[in-house]
């Protein structure tokens, strides 16, 4: 009865172990698993790495969008800056202008004081020949105002020394002609030549001074 218990046993025994082909099969069943496992792994391992550098490039791109915002605000204040300069260039051009037109007008000022200058100078030198001319016009009128009186003193004493030899002559003509026949005459000739003369002299040297009156006369004004 032993010996039949016994037999199952080994039997299943040898049921139970794997044949060799099914434990190669097993075996390549482990390893497709094991590497299946290890490339998940990798995968898993790579993801990792894509995430970390995603997140990486994530705030790069924060970076950069933070950094464009600057550049942005920095080319908008260039641009009002190189506004602001325009308008300064024109600015400063119209200013050029107006101090070229300045200029301009301050060396034609200075060209009329020039003119001016020359102009008053040779006034003045013809004011002072003028000057000179009516002090000698003066002068001269002074010596004919002096040789007039002269003359009319000459002329009055003529007159006087002619009325005397007449009342003498008209006294006692005989005794007169006598003694010189030619002086009555001779004084007579003389008192009418004095006397012309006289005029004349007189009357020139009125004309004269009139003559200087009426130059002196705008003087005066």
């Amino acid at each position: 009865g032993s010996g039949d218990s016994a037999w199952p046993v080994a039997t299943v025994t040898r049921c139970l172990l794997p044949s060799p082909a099914a434990q190669q099969e097993g075996d390549l069943r482990i390893r497709e698993v094991y590497e299946r496992l290890m490339k998940m792994e990798a995968e898993l391992r790579a993801v990792e790495e894509m995430r970390a550098e995603l997140a990486h490039v994530r705030m790069d791109i924060q970076q950069l969008g933070a950094a464009r915002q600057e550049l942005m605000g920095q080319i908008q204040g260039y641009t009002q800056d190189l506004a602001r300069s325009a308008v300064e260039l024109q600015q400063v051009a119209a200013v050029k202008a107006e101090t070229q037109e300045l200029r301009h007008e301050t060396q034609h000022l200075r060209s009329s004081i020039e003119l001016e200058k020359k102009g008053y100078a040779e006034s003045y030198e013809q004011g002072q020949e003028m000057q000179k001319k009516l002090v000698s016009v003066a002068s001269e009128v002074e010596k004919l105002r002096a040789e007039v009186a002269n003359a009319e003193k000459r002329s009055r004493v003529a007159v006087s020394a002619g009325n005397q030899g007449y009342a003498g002559s008209y006294g006692n003509p005989n005794a007169n002609y006598a003694a010189n026949p030619y002086n009555v005459g001779y004084s007579m000739n003389q008192v009418n030549a004095t006397d012309s003369g006289s005029q004349y002299g007189a009357g020139g040297a009125h004309s004269s001074w009139g003559a200087y009156d009426m130059q002196r006369a705008p003087g005066r004004r």
